[in-house]
Order: C-alpha cells, then sequence, then structure tokens
C-alpha cells in the first residue's frame, strides 16, 4: 500500500488511567489508513501494564501486541493481521520518550494534529509552563507554537485548583482539553460503548469521520 498523502497524527501515552483510550484510538486510525507517530512515557508503559498486564518496553515495544489488545470484556474485533502489518510496517513509527532529534520534535515537520491520551497531571503541567522534560511535552509545546492542534484527555478526578489553572492556562493557548467523560445518551450497553465515546469525540477533534457512536438526533 502507498504512502498516505495527508500528515500523520502524532499519539502520545503518558501515565494517567485508561489506557484503553489510546489503544482503541490507535486501532481505529489504523483502520482508517491513518499516519501515526507515537511515543510512550516510562509512567505510560508503567499504566499499560497495569490495565493491560502488557509489558511495554519503551526502548523498543512490542507494537504488533499493543495495536492488536483487545481487554477479556470486550466483544470489539481488532484490526486484521494485513491491517496491523501494513500500519506497522507502513504507518506507524514510534519515536522513544527521550529522544529529542525525531521529528516531531521540530515545528519544520507538518504534522495534521496530537493528541496525548490518557494525559497524566505532570504532562498537564509540564506543557502548561513550556518546561518541557520529555518529548511528549516538547512535541506538544511544538503544536502549540505551530497553531495546530493538540488534544489533551486527561483522565483524573477530583482535581485540584492548580490543575484546573493548568488546564485552563492551555485551553487559552488553543489546546483542545477533552477530559475523559463519557456520556450516557447514546444508548449504553457495554464497557465499549464508553470507551468509543471518548475516542469518537477524539476523532471528532481530529476531524476523521467515524460511526462509534450513535449520535444525538441521528
Amino acid at each position: 500500500m502507498s504512502q498516505p498523502s495527508a500528515p500523520p497524527i502524532v499519539l502520545a501515552i503518558t501515565g494517567a488511567s485508561g489506557v484503553i483510550y489510546a489503544i482503541r484510538l490507535l486501532q481505529t486510525l489504523a483502520n482508517a489508513d491513518i499516519s501515526v507517530h507515537l511515543t510512550i512515557s516510562p509512567s505510560g508503559a508503567a499504566v499499560i501494564a497495569q490495565e493491560t498486564e502488557l509489558q511495554v518496553n519503551i526502548r523498543k515495544p512490542d507494537l504488533q501486541a499493543l495495536v492488536s489488545y483487545v481487554p477479556k470484556w470486550s466483544s470489539v474485533t481488532a484490526p486484521d493481521d494485513a491491517t496491523i502489518d501494513d500500519f506497522i510496517s507502513n504507518r506507524l513509527r514510534y519515536h522513544q520518550y527521550d529522544d529529542y532529534m525525531t521529528p516531531i520534535a521540530s515545528g519544520s515537520f507538518r504534522t495534521r494534529a496530537m493528541v496525548v491520551c490518557p494525559c497524566s497531571g505532570s504532562t498537564l503541567s509540564g506543557i502548561a509552563r513550556a518546561a518541557a522534560s520529555n518529548l511528549v511535552q516538547r512535541a506538544a509545546e511544538v503544536h502549540l507554537k505551530e497553531h495546530r492542534k493538540l488534544v489533551l484527555v486527561p483522565r483524573e478526578t477530583p482535581m485540584s485548583v492548580l490543575q484546573l489553572e493548568n488546564m485552563h492556562r492551555l485551553a487559552a493557548a488553543g489546546a483542545v482539553m477533552l477530559p475523559a467523560m463519557p456520556g450516557w445518551y447514546h444508548g449504553v450497553k457495554s464497557l465499549d460503548d464508553i470507551v468509543d465515546f471518548v475516542v469518537s469525540r477524539i476523532l471528532d477533534q481530529l476531524d476523521l469521520d467515524n460511526r462509534l457512536i450513535q449520535r444525538w438526533g441521528e
């Protein structure tokens, strides 16, 4: 399959609960023929291990296992083997969290958007203060300074005043704050419906058509 001509999407997984949102998003992008630049923080890898039992070596992760992962409670089908193989070979590029020499660390490298999902409180703080201590935060700063879409998906409750201030500051700078707060109006029957609600809203922000949920009024 030929390389997609559209700029890629950057996806960062950090150390907040709810990594299934990122995995389901990654699977949806694989099926949608979208190119993705992926990075995972050390705490993100720890959460993946805790919530999925996948052991992620952030130096050389098993991308096949990550993209094909389906929880035992889920009835969702992972992308087929051919799609996953094409995705990993031609459209998915992994960057180590501490490598500042990667393309996504520079504003000259064109991207469509960036999603941090899930977004930890420390990542939120680092981006808000423009004090990048890893590639995730640097790439997010690049998207803000280049006025490209940056979607942050925090998943923590309750939130402190400092976290709320960071969210307000980032929203004012142009980021989309998209907390993992699923709705219940779309005929929820399973945990898959809850996951798909949040993933659908992320995809909407990326201007990617999807039918993961029953939309209001449809």
